[in-house]
């Protein structure tokens, strides 16, 4: 696997759904059709998207004609990092600092691992600062300079 440094098209899907349903929510279920077509995303890949989340609580649903989905808490209480999480597994830049602990047998003599663990710091440190709170934000600023 090695660095992939890369966020996959579920987890950038993920964080542009949940700040639909932060900006498009306000207190009501929204339906999935409708955050498809707001963020041109396919309808089914973001049912799939979206049963991640409900799976991991991040979201809810309500089922019937008014039906859709809805945030579980406030923007505020997700970070960044928390929704990222939940489609990528895990953020660490080499798979040696993806669990808990490191299997690496070369982890004594490894030069490069504090560059890794660094590295996996900062990232760690910019996706758990912001929330989806900070996301919602952004667009309303996007949106009032258009």
């Amino acid at each position: 696997m090695g660095i992939n440094m890369l966020v996959s098209t579920k987890g950038r899907y993920a964080l542009r759904t949940m700040a639909d349903l932060a900006l498009h929510g306000n207190g009501r279920p929204v339906k999935i059709k409708d955050i498809a077509k707001r963020q041109g995303i396919s309808g089914k890949y973001l049912e799939q998207i979206v049963a991640l989340l409900s799976r991991a609580g991040l979201v809810r649903s309500i089922r019937g004609n008014q039906g859709g989905y809805y945030l579980a808490k406030e923007p505020s209480e997700y970070t960044l990092g928390m929704i990222l999480r939940v489609t990528e597994g895990h953020l660490a830049p080499v798979d040696c600092l993806s669990g808990e602990e490191n299997p690496c047998d070369r982890q004594q003599d490894c030069v490069t691992l504090r560059l890794w663990q660094e590295l996996d710091a900062a990232i760690s440190s910019v996706v758990d600062k912001y929330t989806l709170a900070d996301l919602a934000e952004w667009q309303r600023e996007r949106d009032a300079q258009q």
